[in-house]
């Protein structure tokens, strides 16, 4: 008895341009695929080709045979006319019939429907690759990927040292494009392993990311009464914090300078607010009081004891509204950031404080777009100056 072959699944161009459009807002595979009736394994299919990167759209060159003129040409044929009195009909050189004739299979063997697809084919000729054509550009996009630095950190850092040198600058589109299209053959897969997110295929830009609010905290100061400067970034010294969990019970805490996006990485025993406290605590007291002005916290019940921390520090913390985690925008992200080199589901407490101030600093001398590929620690650095 032969093994039951699994029926395949087609989509009709609107569909696709349908599946593409959802994909480009946001929509994941799964919730694309109840739209359609159908497993979100077949909308896989029809994004993985381009590595989830929408195709441009194709269009036929005017100067080339539109599938009316060769339907035209098939029926000339039939009718015994010759090549010259069809090219007079359609208004075509008498030599572009002949090629078009002599492709298609000749004078008995010419379809105007299967000759246009063949056009089609034909013209499928990819772009040369920019990485392709300049193998020094290749190798340093590589080298950095090796670092873990994002695409778009790569051609802005590019952008910035070469502003005039086109050979050796590309676009982070560019290099996305070489690492999820294996088709191109530019970059080595295995550098995919150095993005931040482990996926075969690129993410639409505007896929929610979510998570769910914490606990209530006594006597806490809310975030709308935090001054305008540190809201704006006019003023360094205001930081965000959070603590990212890992498997058997095991914490992190993280902390980001909102302005330079500087990152400090502190190892805690547990989630207890006794034992994160006194981890803050030790991590404020190596900066320049200057640059410690403010904490910005979540709900999470870690810091209930927030008032020994202000008492030890002088420094005010403020808690964000319940489940709006988006107050803490710089945290956030530098917390998704972070699970490249601390995933989810695993033990963290088998990184030793010096483990975690080394992934802080790789962090941390990544250039960033945000502040026009300077890196935080050559901000932050520059901050410190001025307090000395």
């Amino acid at each position: 008895m032969g093994m039951k072959q699994r029926r395949r699944i087609y989509y009709s161009a609107s569909q696709r341009s349908e599946i593409w459009d959802r994909w480009q807002r946001g929509e994941s595979m799964r919730s694309i695929g109840r739209r359609f009736d159908r497993q979100s394994s077949s909308i896989f299919s029809v994004l993985s080709p381009s590595g989830g990167i929408r195709p441009s759209e194709r269009k036929r060159s005017e100067r080339s045979l539109s599938l009316s003129e060769r339907e035209e040409i098939s029926r000339g044929l039939v009718a015994g006319r010759s090549l010259r009195a069809i090219a007079a009909q359609l208004g075509r050189a008498p030599s572009t019939i002949s090629r078009e004739v002599g492709r298609g299979g000749g004078r008995d063997r010419y379809r105007g429907t299967v000759s246009d697809q063949a056009a089609w084919d034909r013209a499928l000729r990819p772009k040369p690759c920019k990485l392709a054509c300049y193998p020094a550009l290749r190798r340093t996009v590589s080298r950095k990927l090796r670092r873990s630095w994002s695409p778009e950190q790569i051609a802005g850092w590019l952008k910035r040292g070469f502003p005039d040198g086109e050979q050796h600058r590309v676009s982070h589109e560019t290099i996305y494009k070489s690492l999820f299209i294996q088709a191109r053959g530019v970059l080595k897969k295995e550098l995919l392993e150095h993005l931040r997110a482990k996926r075969t295929i690129r993410r639409s830009r505007h896929a929610s990311l979510k998570r769910d609010g914490l606990g209530q905290i006594k006597d806490a100061i809310s975030i709308s009464e935090r001054p305008a400067s540190v809201e704006d970034r006019a003023v360094p010294g205001h930081w965000e914090g959070d603590l990212i969990s890992g498997a058997r019970n095991s914490h992190i805490v993280t902390l980001v300078e909102r302005q330079s996006r500087y990152v400090i990485l502190a190892k805690v025993a547990n989630k207890e607010t006794a034992s994160v406290v006194t981890a803050l605590i030790k991590q404020a007291r190596k900066l320049p009081r200057e640059l410690y002005q403010s904490l910005t916290w979540d709900r999470g019940k870690e810091l209930a004891d927030h008032q020994r921390f202000t008492l030890a520090t002088e420094v005010e913390v403020y808690f964000c509204d319940p489940q709006s985690p988006w107050q803490r925008g710089t945290n956030e992200n530098t917390n998704r950031l972070l699970r490249q080199y601390l995933p989810k589901g695993t033990d963290l407490s088998r990184h030793s404080q010096a483990k975690l101030s080394a992934i802080a600093r790789q962090l941390n001398e990544r250039p960033r777009k945000t502040l026009m590929y300077q890196t935080p620690a050559e901000m932050f650095a520059e901050r410190v100056a001025a307090t000395r």
